[in-house]
């Protein structure tokens, strides 16, 4: 007895909220310009949404702190998080991987966006309600194989049957397992929006270029000093290898004509 079932590829329908792909016809929404998925209609789809948000703050790391307050208040949770505090030599800045229930991800948004000065905000939705019901066609399809071997195993009457069906009966719950660990992994993904907060500390984002004509040449007089600054910090580098080099082929030649004069003197 064998019950077979190979995934399907997911339909996939994904917008962003600064550049990116441009959303399927049915996703197109007015929220999308601002960063909301509420006008984003999923009530009979399996949705997962990510999304990069970039905040500059006064002091990154306090609004870090912030910002767990917010996901866990919103019932969410926090993956990762790395704060790097103000030296001498960089800036402030702190990144976090939040988990925010989908159905709150507007709302924290918002309350995210408090923190500072947006930089940017994208998010990206990907319909996976193919791979959803996949999942679960296998799923029960594999459920009632096992039952069926269960029963089986119960009215085996000699070893060599018994042998065989707890053979076939670990196998399909091994499967099983797997099948059902990917599909409560896939429920995480949508029940959970997934986004990577960017905190960092006023003056560390670029600015915009140069608008005059003193300001170019400005720019381009800083360019040319940090370009020379990178050149001779790598010839630095390089400076000892190539005195290597040197001495090892000044020992070849002395070496070459040594065997050269042998020859003539022969």
């Amino acid at each position: 007895m064998s019950t077979e079932g190979s995934a399907e590829g997911s339909a996939d329908s994904s917008g962003s909220v600064l550049g990116g792909a441009a959303p399927a016809e049915g996703d197109r929404a007015s929220g999308l310009v601002t960063g909301t998925t509420g006008d984003v209609n999923t009530s009979s789809r399996d949705v997962i949404t990510t999304g990069s948000l970039s905040i500059t703050a006064t002091d990154p790391v306090k609004a870090s702190e912030s910002a767990v307050t917010i996901t866990e208040q919103a019932g969410g949770r926090v993956d990762s998080r790395s704060e790097n505090p103000a030296t001498d030599v960089q800036p402030a800045s702190a990144n976090l991987t939040l988990r925010i229930p989908s159905d709150e991800l507007d709302r924290t948004l918002k309350e995210l966006k408090k923190l500072g000065t947006l930089n940017f905000v994208t998010l990206t939705a990907q319909d996976v309600t193919q791979q959803s019901q996949d999942l679960d066609a296998r799923i029960t399809a594999l459920t009632t194989s096992v039952d069926r071997l269960l029963a089986l195993m119960a009215s085996a009457t000699t070893t060599a049957d018994l042998i065989s069906i707890e053979s076939a009966l670990s196998s399909r719950q091994s499967e099983l397992e797997s099948l059902q660990s990917q599909r409560d992994y896939l429920a995480d993904q949508i029940d959970y929006s997934t986004v990577q907060l960017e905190l960092v500390a006023e003056g560390t984002v670029a600015a915009s270029g140069p608008d005059t004509f003193w300001s170019g040449i400005i720019t381009g007089w800083t360019a040319l000093v940090t370009a020379l600054g990178g050149l001779l910090v790598g010839l630095g580098v390089a400076l000892p290898w190539l005195v290597m080099l040197a001495i090892l082929g000044v020992i070849v030649l002395v070496i070459v004509r040594m065997f050269a004069r042998r020859r003539k003197a022969a």
